[in-house]
């Protein structure tokens, strides 16, 4: 993942794992974005919660993504992001829905700037 984001890294201060729900990272023992996060060699910071239990966004179909996550996600606690570029990370982005709404957190709580990084991307065909 380091090796594929090149500048991506560069200016960046911290790194954020979008959060699971605290009932979901119990289910399933780990956070995959968190994990993610961990390996790039940079600081990292636990800087978002989720506010509420969301049905998974692979369920959905694309114009019920952007309503799931709407006011998800909150800022945690003496999170400290005001002035700082940060580098969100997840595993999977499709429609982007999640990323925006954790961003839009971010940058309320006054990031200098929010950058995204995932593993994948879903690509959709076109016919």
């Amino acid at each position: 993942m380091a090796d594929a984001a090149g500048d991506l890294f560069e200016g960046i201060d911290i790194v954020v794992p979008v959060p699971l729900h605290w009932r979901r990272r119990r289910q399933r023992g780990f956070n995959q974005a968190e994990a993610l996060a961990r390996t790039l060699g940079m600081p990292w910071r636990n800087a978002l919660r989720r506010t509420r239990r969301t049905p998974s966004q692979t369920e959905l179909p694309a114009a019920q993504r952007h309503r799931n996550v709407r006011e998800a996600f909150a800022l945690r606690r003496r999170a400290a992001v005001s002035g700082r570029s940060i580098l969100l990370v997840d595993d999977v982005a499709t429609t982007g829905a999640t990323l925006e709404a954790c961003a839009e957190v971010l940058r309320a709580a006054g990031a200098r700037e929010v950058r995204a990084l995932t593993v994948a991307r879903v690509a959709t065909r076109v016919p």
